[in-house]
């Protein structure tokens, strides 16, 4: 019997590696910008805002009543 090629699936295996680094790298981005004293909050907030879907300041002011 030859060796299992596949982890998973011939395609779910790529998706599964991109879900992967994509939270290994939040993880890292995180810990990072913890260590600088940033919130997690203030991290997410930023991240949105440099790809472009920044929040509405009404939805930033309710959440921090």
């Amino acid at each position: 019997m030859p060796p299992q090629a596949h982890i998973i699936s011939r395609t779910l295996d790529p998706i599964f590696a991109i879900v992967i680094g994509l939270g290994a790298a939040a993880t890292r981005i995180n810990r990072e910008e913890k260590e600088s004293g940033r919130t997690t909050k203030e991290t997410v907030d930023n991240g949105l805002r440099r790809i472009g879907f920044p929040r509405p300041a009404a939805a930033v002011e309710e959440k921090r009543a």
